[in-house]
C-alpha cells in the first residue's frame, strides 16, 4: 500500500504492521500550500493547529483512572471513518471507534481549521466494567521549567513548556488561573465546580525572548480551551458515573488558540515569579511576585486603592503582602511572602485583586509541591 522510493525497506516485513494514525492537511497559512492541521497518533491522542501555530499540547478521547495507584487504562481509537469533503469544504467530519477492556465509545469529530482551529466532539460511551475516575475532554501538556520554577540545571533557555497554566471559567462567573509546576513526584489537584463554562491548558506567554528556542518555538504553541456543551461537570469528571452497558452521551468543543486566548475581560495573571530576591527572604521564607494586567487595572489612577486578597491553607503562614502599581505595564504587582510549616506537605494559595469590594481580577490559585 506504500511506495518506499529509494529506501532499502522490505515491504514484506511491513505487511502486518497496520496504521498508527493519520494526518489532515489544509491551506491554513497560505492558499499555495496545505499545512498539517490535525494528527491522530497513539491510543486516543490527537492534536490540532491554528494559523501560525506549532504543535504543542494534545487532547485525548477519554482518560480512565489517570493518576490512581491502580494504574491508568488507555483506551484507543481502533477504527476511523472519514467523510470525503467537497472541493471547497471548510470542515472535515471524522468518526472513530474507541475500545478498551472496560469500555467502548463512538465519536464524531468535526474539524474546522482557521486562525483558531476548532474540533467539535460528540461522543457516546458504553462501560463494560466500573471505572473509578472517568476523565472527559482531557488535555495533556508539558511543563519542564518556567518563570515560577527555574531549571535545575544550566540551560540557556529561560523557560521550557507547552503550557504555563490551567485556566477555569466557573459557572459562577469566577475565573481561576493555576500556574503549572514540575513536581518531584506525582501531584494531583482538583476543583469542584457546578456547570463550568470552560477550562483549558493555556500558553499565555507569547514572548520569544522568554524562551530563546529557535527550533522548538514554545512561543507558538497553542492553548487548548474546552467548552462543555452538555453534561461535562466537576472538572471534567462526572458527578455520577455512567451506568454499565447503558449509553452515556456528552458533547464539547476544543479550541486551539493563540494569544490572547480565553481569559477574563477585567484582568488576568500575566506572570508568576518565585524566589528569594531580598535579604529578608534568607529566613527560609518563600517569595512570590504575581503580576496582574488588563483593562480594569489600566484605567485606574495611580493613587487608586487596590487590595490583594490572600488565602492560604493551614500549612502556610503568610508573612507579608504588598500590592502596588506596575509602572511599566499599568497593571498591579502583588509581592507575597510566606513560610511553610511542614516541608513534606504541599501549600495551596489563592490571590485576587479587589477595590471598594469590587473584584478586579481572576483568582490566582497556586500549589506549592512538597519539598
Amino acid at each position: 500500500m506504500f511506495d518506499y522510493g529509494a529506501n532499502k525497506i522490505d515491504p514484506g516485513a511491513m505487511r502486518n504492521l497496520g496504521f498508527a494514525g493519520f494526518r489532515v492537511h489544509y491551506a491554513i497559512n497560505s492558499p499555495k500550500y496545505k499545512d498539517e492541521v490535525l494528527a491522530f497518533l497513539g491510543a486516543s491522542y490527537f492534536r490540532a493547529l491554528g494559523k501560525n501555530q506549532l504543535y504543542g499540547l494534545s487532547a485525548r478521547g477519554i482518560a480512565v483512572d489517570t493518576g490512581l495507584a491502580s494504574g491508568e487504562e488507555f483506551p484507543r481509537f481502533v477504527e476511523f471513518w472519514i467523510e470525503r469533503p467537497t472541493a471547497n469544504a471548510s470542515a472535515l467530519t471524522i468518526y472513530a471507534l474507541l475500545d478498551s477492556r472496560r469500555m467502548s465509545g463512538a465519536y464524531r469529530l468535526e474539524l474546522k481549521p482557521g486562525a483558531e482551529t476548532v474540533v467539535e466532539v460528540k461522543a457516546r460511551l458504553f462501560l463494560r466494567e466500573n471505572v473509578t475516575k472517568l476523565g472527559l475532554a482531557p488535555l495533556t501538556s508539558m511543563y519542564f521549567f518556567g518563570e515560577n520554577q527555574r531549571s535545575p540545571r544550566d540551560d540557556y533557555r529561560p523557560e521550557v513548556h507547552d503550557s504555563d497554566g490551567l485556566s477555569i471559567h466557573s459557572g459562577t462567573g469566577e475565573w481561576i488561573w493555576r500556574p503549572l509546576v514540575n513536581p518531584k513526584r506525582l501531584l494531583v489537584t482538583s476543583f469542584s465546580l457546578t456547570n463550568p463554562l470552560g477550562f483549558g491548558l493555556m500558553q499565555r506567554d507569547r514572548d520569544f525572548e522568554h524562551y530563546e528556542d529557535l527550533e522548538a518555538r514554545y512561543d507558538l504553541r497553542p492553548s487548548g480551551w474546552v467548552e462543555p456543551k452538555d453534561n461535562v461537570v466537576a472538572y471534567w469528571v462526572p458527578d455520577v458515573s455512567p451506568t454499565l452497558k447503558q449509553p452515556y452521551d456528552y458533547e464539547y468543543r476544543i479550541q486551539w488558540q493563540s494569544d490572547p486566548g480565553a481569559r477574563p475581560l477585567l484582568s488576568w495573571v500575566a506572570q508568576t515569579r518565585r524566589g528569594r530576591g531580598y535579604a529578608r527572604n534568607q529566613d527560609g521564607s518563600i517569595g512570590f511576585v504575581i503580576d496582574f494586567d488588563g483593562p480594569a487595572l489600566r484605567k485606574l489612577s495611580a493613587e487608586a486603592k487596590v487590595e490583594a486578597i490572600v488565602s492560604a491553607e493551614g500549612n502556610a503562614e503568610v508573612l507579608e503582602v504588598i500590592a502596588h502599581r506596575n509602572g511599566v505595564t499599568g497593571g498591579r504587582r502583588v509581592a507575597l511572602r510566606l513560610r511553610r510549616q511542614d516541608e513534606n506537605k504541599p501549600v495551596e494559595l489563592r490571590v485576587y485583586l479587589r477595590s471598594n469590594n469590587n473584584v478586579l481580577s481572576e483568582t490566582w490559585s497556586y500549589i506549592l509541591p512538597p519539598g
